[in-house]
Parts: C-alpha cells; structure tokens; sequence
C-alpha cells in the first residue's frame, strides 16, 4: 500500500491550468522527489497537498483513506510539516517562539523554558546547532531554513514536504543536510523533496516524478535512470552541463574595492579591510558559506549600505559617497539581488511596472513626470520572449510568478539596461537546470561583450562553471584567490572554512 496517493488533481487560476490531471503515488519510508522545470507545477501541487490551496478537482488519500485537506492544520492533524522555499517565520520572535507558534494544545501558560529545552534538544540530535533564545532577524539564511525544518519535526510531521530545501545551504553543509534526511527516512519518515539539483536526486532519492506544464510526464526509480535522463525529462532537450568557453581578453580595472570594512544590520563588523580588482571581460566568482560578507559586499558596491572604512572605485573615480540611483544610472552599474522578492520585486506591481523599476525616472520610461505606457508594454514583451519569462500576461503580478520566473524578470531587467558592471547575487538560486544553463549563458555573453561581473554564490559548481577567477570569503575576509583550473572543491571548501 502507498503511503500517500494524490488522485487525479486539478487547479486552475483563471484561465491558467497549473495543475492538469495530476497524480502521485508516494511509498511510505522513501524519498520522493518532484522534478519540473520553474512554472511546472511542483510547488503548487505541494501547496495543495498542504492544504494552502484548494483543488478543483481530484482527490488525497494516506494509509487508504481519503483526507480532505482544506487548509494547513488539517495537513499538520495528519502528520504532513512543509518547509516553504520562502520561509513563513516571524523575525522579531525567537526560534523556539516561531516553533510553537500555533501549536495545538497551548494553554495560557507557555512554559518557553520547557519548550526552549526540547528545541535544543531536537536541533542537537540533527546537528543543527541552534540556540533556541536567538531572534529569527538574527539568524543567517541557512539557520532560517533550519528553524523551519525544526518547526515541522516539532509537529511530530511524519510526511514531510521539502521546497528547495538545499537553496540557501553552503556546499559544505549540503551533504550532511542530505544524510539527515536519508536518517530522517530510515527512522520512519516519509519525505516528498522538491529541488532542481539533479546531482542531490541521485543521491538521496528513491522515486522521481517529473512535472512538465502541470501534467506529469514520467515517473522513475533514481536507480533506473541518469543525470542526463532526468535533465531531459525535465525541460525536453538536451542540457549543457559543462560550457565550452574561450578565455575573454581581460582589460582594464572596472571595479576596484580598496581596504573596505562595514557592519551588518546587527552592527557586528561584516567586512573587514576587503579587497580586489575586478577587470572588464572577467567573472570574479566570489565563494563562502552564507553569511560571511557576500550580502553586505554586494550591498557596499550597490550603495544599499554605508561604507565604515575603505574605498570603492569604477572605472578610477571613487563612488563612495554616491547615491544607489547615481550608480546605477551613472556609473553604469546592475544588480541581481539575492532576495528577490524583497528586493528585486514589487510583488504587488506587475511584470510590465517591475521592469521599469530601475530606470522609471528616466525617459524613455517616462516623460515630464508620467510613465510611457506604450514604451513599458513594448519593452515587456520583448524582455518577457528573450528571457522565456513564463506568465499569463504582461500585467500578471509578480507574486503569482514561479520564484524562477521572478528572477528571469529580474535578469532581463537587469541586463537590458547595458551595464558596465554587473554585481550578480545567487543568480542561479531556485531555478531549475534549464534556467541555469539560460542564465549562465547569459552571464557569460555579458562577460564576451567586455564587461565586468562580480558572481556571487554559494553553489560552487556553478561558480566553476563561468568564473574566470574565484576569492574565497570568511569572517568578512577574503581567504584566497584561485584560478577554476587550479582550484578543487576541497581547496575551495577549506578556504571557505577560514584556512588560509
């Protein structure tokens, strides 16, 4: 018998069919993984599993009997835990306060210091290494995602619904992630895992279903199948996973970052004395576990955080002192933030309004004071077909995008209006293999062209993938520089560890 069968699901927005005659047969005590390309249905299929949306059609049944799911405490009242790919906690709180959030069965006393205990108790058994009194806005985006899985497991969650659990992992942390969830199996727990790294399906996975427009388009043993296989089922063509490249001509400095120091938001010191040159024609791949600097570099070069001490040059002329819009529209440069629905987008505003966020002070987005429509319409639907931008319309909000579609919006915008200097943050988070290859071939056409990109990220394969030299960050320091040829994951991995 299976654990869980999803039984012919439909959901439609509108007009659009997300869902279309969906099913899924999941063994108890395995890992099943949901492949499918950004937009294909995989989170929204959760979603309802979960009870956060409602099906037009189709059925639910665990252990043989049909559930009726309509909202997510009747999901958690038979043992499913969902960890979102955007987490649903509540910053000024502490962990173990977000963790019994909710919870059934809490009277007018909360008895925190108990619940602090087994919060400590349950995040030493998997090596998470939490302190339970820490406020969440504290926390760096690894031990965020840590918290959320700890709040499902608190729940007694037998099911567990994993959305890209690994996208805000280091590399190093990766693998012991993976093995917890093998003993998270292995001592009873069922897990449904959606992620795009084909190489973490090989290794944990026992069955893959793969999603393509909403439908599901094939279902296979990981055993019985290849990486290429699963890329191909994926997107229905061929991936390039290791680009051929030539050696750009290298030119001159277009970015250079003299002894720069800066406080992060808690007003400890993030970076302390950085510094590097970044030349036209080159891709500076700038490694390290989150959490060591890479937001707050990117946010120093951007003018979203205020210098300590130090200097930040283009093209020779010091920027220190210059307003985010004037590096942007000025000093030419563009920027892919790592969070891009708090910072790359308006959710509320729609694809055509987020394109022109950049430069809508400006002809030709605007003129005397009022936005072109015809010119923000025009402009859309030409970044919406070069970047494959997946949505209903032009006018769709962005909240109703793929989170792969969002940063496709953000890239186009990004790389449309012809920077000097592209400062990319986790460009390639969340998206499924497709994307990635689009969005490095991308990158790197921009690199052809003579420009200068800083890539930053925590994904090591892909910053060996494009990068013509990779610096390594730790403590807010950079550990090393070294060439991709030369470099290996264990070097890299040391580096990012603080050894010199």
């Amino acid at each position: 018998m299976f654990h869980l069968v999803i039984d012919r699901i439909t959901k439609s927005f509108g007009e659009f069919k997300a869902l279309d005659d969906v099913s899924l047969h999941v063994h108890k005590n395995s890992i099943h993984v949901i492949l499918g390309e950004n937009g294909a249905g995989k989170t929204t299929l959760m979603n309802v599993l979960f009870g956060l949306y409602q099906p037009d059609d189709g059925r639910i049944e665990i252990d043989g009997r049909e559930v009726p799911i309509d909202n997510p405490r009747k999901a958690i009242e038979n043992s499913i835990g969902m960890i979102h790919q955007h987490f649903m906690l509540v910053k000024s709180l502490t962990v173990t306060e977000n963790i019994v959030l909710g919870l059934k069965g809490q009277k007018a006393s909360l008895h925190l210091r108990e619940h602090e205990q087994r919060v400590r108790e349950l995040s030493d058994s998997f090596g998470f290494e939490i302190d339970p009194k820490e406020p969440i806005w504290k926390l760096p985006m690894g031990m965020q995602q840590r918290v959320e899985i700890l709040k499902a497991l608190y729940r007694n969650a037998e099911l567990l619904i994993l959305d890209e659990p690994t996208s805000v992992l280091a590399p190093h942390e990766v693998d012991a992630f993976l093995n917890g969830l093998k003993r998270l199996r292995d001592a009873g727990h069922t897990i449904i895992f959606i992620t795009h790294k084909l190489d973490e399906v090989m290794q944990v996975a026992d069955q893959v279903t793969v999603l393509r427009q909403g439908r599901v388009t094939a279902e296979v043993a990981v055993e019985e199948t290849t990486v290429n296989e699963l890329a191909r089922l994926m997107v229905g063509r061929d991936v390039i996973f290791d680009f051929k490249r030539h050696k750009g001509e290298i030119g001159e400095i277009a970015l250079d970052v003299a002894g720069v120091s800066a406080t992060n938001d808690r007003g400890i010191q993030a970076l302390d004395q950085i510094s590097f040159a970044l030349h036209t024609g080159e891709i500076l791949g700038i490694a390290g576990v989150d959490g060591n600097g890479q937001a707050e570099l990117a946010e120093v070069i951007t003018g979203l955080r205020p210098l300590e001490d130090g200097i930040v040059r283009i093209y020779g002329q010091d920027i220190s002192g210059a307003g985010i819009r004037e590096r942007k529209q000025i000093y030419g440069i563009g920027y892919i933030p790592e969070d891009r629905q708090n910072t790359g987008l308006v959710l509320d505003y729609p694809a055509t309004d987020n394109l022109a966020l950049r430069d809508f002070n400006r002809a030709p987005f605007s003129r005397a004071g009022f936005m072109n429509a015809a010119f923000l319409q025009n402009h859309a639907r030409k970044i919406v077909q070069k970047y494959d931008v997946r949505l209903q319309s032009i006018q769709q909000q962005a909240q109703f995008l793929s989170g792969g579609n969002q940063q496709k919006l953000i890239l186009g915008r990004e790389l449309e209006a012809d920077p000097k200097i592209l400062i990319a943050m986790q460009p390639t988070k969340g998206l499924d293999v497709g994307a990635i290859e689009f969005v490095q071939k991308m990158i790197l056409k921009q690199r052809d062209s003579g420009k200068a990109i800083l890539y930053i990220s925590t994904e090591l394969e892909h910053l060996m993938a494009v990068s013509d030299r990779i610096a390594v960050m730790f403590g807010g320091k950079i550990t090393g520089i070294l060439q991709p040829a030369e470099a290996t994951a264990e070097q890299l991995g040391m580096l990012m560890s603080g050894v010199q």
